[in-house]
């Protein structure tokens, strides 16, 4: 392979305005995370004076002490429904993929110190997603677990789709994907579901609570009268109705339980290690300033490859064919990997060359990076006669549907179809992240405005009026604007777009991890059965 060269002047004015612009995006979105932390913290009095662990507390000593932990969409749900100023982001979920006795899990708990850990509809579809990458991956799920249930403001947006986490256990558990749930507090109404799914479920004497009807329920349904504990206490569960195969006395003691029965549960990592490989040639800080703070200057993508992948070492594909679409093989922490991104739009030769590679990817079974910054597909006459619907729609069917694990990383714009075609969250990637200066739209703002500017004046004109040049300013304007501020990372991410905002500078550890953990999933073979593990 071709040891990369850069052209990046770490000393010029422009790479200090690049790097300045990124790192205050940076700043902006690790404040945010911040902020969800500290308004936790806030109540860890009332914790203490329960005997609990805060929630982020329960997940460091879930975890093995020094081990790589990979957060996932820490700001799910930002500024939305009833998250008035950004602090309740998250989902109600702290979640993420680390190492538990050894063992790579996907770890879960519920952000009690929030709401109760109550549920809204970003949450809902959080659990979703984290239990998609559970089962792609053939991760074990262990769950901390304390919630008021479902948000019942948003109780009708929740209830439907809220089915499917429990179908999703039962398909987890058949597929041979252990679960286990430490239950904390409350567990009610349909959450007591989520460890009544679970292949192993411990209960904290005196805090877990578990029944489909509380207390006040129960009364005024039925008029019997019944303590928490007799209706659904830890040592009921335990001792009575069998719910639970173990009994805690406190939530340390629950968290080092779960660590037990992950030790024991035998699972061993599959793919072979990783071998030995050269750092890039390049500083990873080097990628603050690599992406211009002005999205309208062009810039060599192979700038970002040389700063992630072993060596700077990159084999180009097809390039004097086309250069507006960069593909080549390379290797990140030892894992092979075909990488393409882009220097431009997707010209009808970019996409049929993208789509030939793809294909030679999953040929080799070659997991696959894409690089996300296009405006998109390329347009006008020329590219319609040339065929860029026709051999767009070929990258498109290559994306959709090969084999091997996609995993996408958003380091600039990712417009209209082009976003597709780079396997944005509709095409099912395995991994999907995004650097806190990224956009993802139908278009751009501006674009967008001037669009239905022209479409307005013609249709003003075809009805023999003649148009304000003032209103189709505003009309413009607003639509730019509206357009602008829903493409941004932050509007993005709490919407689920992508699995997380990164710090550029760890891209290189992030995809390596997620290479790793799609190549174990690759080679590990489970052990279905037809219902999963069902309480006789």
């Amino acid at each position: 392979m071709a040891t990369l060269d850069s052209a990046l002047d770490p000393n010029s004015e422009e790479y200090r305005q690049n790097r300045d612009a990124l790192l205050a995006a940076v700043e902006e979105f690790r404040g945010i995370e911040q902020a969800v932390v500290d308004t936790a913290e806030s109540k860890r009095a009332k914790f203490e004076k329960r005997g609990q662990l805060l929630p982020h507390e329960r997940i460091s000593r879930l975890l093995d002490a020094g081990s790589p932990f990979l957060s996932l969409m820490n700001l799910a749900g930002y500024k939305m429904h009833d998250d008035k100023d950004g602090t309740e982001a998250g989902g109600s979920t702290i979640a993420g993929i680390g190492y538990v006795s050894g063992v790579r899990c996907l770890v879960t708990a519920s952000n009690s110190a929030i709401k109760g850990g109550t549920i809204s509809p970003s949450g809902l579809h959080k659990t979703l997603r984290l239990q998609r990458i559970a089962l792609e991956n053939k991760l074990p799920v262990v769950s901390l677990v304390e919630s008021g249930g479902a948000n019942l403001n948003y109780a009708a947006e929740v209830f439907v789709d809220g089915a499917r986490t429990f179908a999703n256990q039962a398909r987890l558990s058949a597929a041979g994907i252990p679960q286990i749930t430490v239950v904390h507090g409350n567990a009610t109404a349909g959450g007591a579901y989520q460890p009544g799914l679970s292949d192993y479920v411990v209960v904290v004497r005196e805090r877990a609570k578990m029944f489909l009807a509380g207390p006040p329920l129960l009364k005024a349904a039925t008029g019997e009268i019944a303590t928490d504990e007799e209706l659904g206490g830890a040592e009921m569960h335990a001792g009575t109705a069998g719910t639970a195969e173990y009994l805690a006395q406190s939530d340390a003691d629950g968290i080092s339980q779960a660590r037990d029965l992950v030790k024991l549960l035998g699972w061993r990592r599959a793919a072979a290690t990783a071998p030995e490989h050269e750092e890039p040639k390049f500083p990873p800080e080097e990628l603050l300033g690599v992406v211009p703070a002005d999205a309208k200057k062009p810039y060599d993508v192979r700038e970002i490859i040389a700063r992630v992948v072993d060596g700077s070492d990159f084999l180009d594909f097809k390039n004097e064919w086309d250069s507006a679409t960069v593909c080549g093989w390379s290797t990140i922490e030892g894992n092979p990997v075909g990488i393409i991104g882009n220097n431009g739009p997707i010209t009808p030769r970019g996409a049929a060359k993208a789509a030939q590679f793809i294909q030679l990817c999953d040929q080799t079974r070659r997991p696959l990076l894409f690089l996300h910054n296009t405006t998109g597909f390329m347009v006008g006459t020329d590219a319609e006669q040339n065929g860029v619907i026709k051999n767009g729609s070929k990258m498109l069917q290559a994306v959709a549907n090969a084999r091997v694990p996609k995993i996408s990383v958003l380091v600039g714009g990712s417009y209209g179809a082009g976003n597709y075609a780079m396997c944005g969250r509709g095409l099912d990637p395995r991994f999907i992240f995004a650097w806190p200066n990224s956009k993802v739209a139908v278009m751009g703002g501006q674009q967008a405005g001037m669009v239905l500017r022209i479409v307005a004046e013609g249709k003003q004109r075809a009805n023999g009026i003649e148009p304000d040049p003032k209103v189709l300013d505003m009309l413009q304007q607003t639509t730019a604007q509206k357009l602008d501020s829903q493409s941004t990372a932050l509007y993005g991410t709490a919407r689920l777009w992508d699995d997380g905002i990164i710090d550029p500078r760890d891209t290189r550890r992030v995809v390596a991890y997620a290479l790793d953990i799609c190549d174990d999933a690759e080679q590990r073979q489970l052990h279905p059965n037809s219902f999963g593990v069902a309480r006789l």
